[in-house]
């Protein structure tokens, strides 16, 4: 997993640091996104 994570940053020219911070902020973001979705009642139920 970490040689595949230092490719992916060589390729979008940042660090493998820069790199994992940027990937869990992206999922942070996703994640705020589909609580607040769900929290408004459009997502999650059945």
């Amino acid at each position: 997993m970490l040689k595949e994570l230092e490719v992916w940053a060589q390729q979008d020219f940042r660090s493998l640091n820069g790199q994992i911070e940027y990937l869990l902020s992206e999922a942070l973001k996703k994640q705020r996104r589909v609580k607040k979705l769900s929290d408004n009642g459009t997502e999650g139920k059945d």
